[in-house]
């Protein structure tokens, strides 16, 4: 079981377009950390101050030391006064360890015609 993690970061206007810039430290120690499986950010089309973090962790084990973290424990303070709101956040276990593919939207094989 893998732990699938999707939050909704409501960003200030100001801070909105050097946002990756000010979680890059954040996001590299992350996806160095043993047991990340990704986390990666990317920004809503429908709203431009809206940013939406993917990760997965490989257990729980992976995920306690991720919160327990000192970059983490950096972003609990540097993050929130960047944000206009809360962050908004899913959390499963999910059976799987990689992205499925997405059968209805298949790429055909080249030369297959298909």
């Amino acid at each position: 079981m893998v732990i699938f993690i999707t939050a909704k970061f409501k960003v200030k206007p100001e801070h909105a377009d050097e946002w990756p810039h000010l979680v890059a430290d954040f996001t590299r120690a992350t996806q160095g950390e043993e047991g990340c499986l990704w986390f990666e950010w990317s920004r809503s089309l429908s709203d431009p101050e809206e940013y939406v973090l993917v990760e997965a962790f490989q257990d729980d084990h992976a995920a306690v030391a991720h919160v327990q973290s000192l970059h983490f424990k950096a972003a609990q303070r540097s993050v929130p006064p960047l944000l206009v709101e809360t962050p908004r956040i899913v959390n499963f276990k999910v059976p799987q360890d990689d992205w499925f593919l997405l059968g209805e939207m298949a790429v055909p094989e080249e030369g297959t015609g298909s």
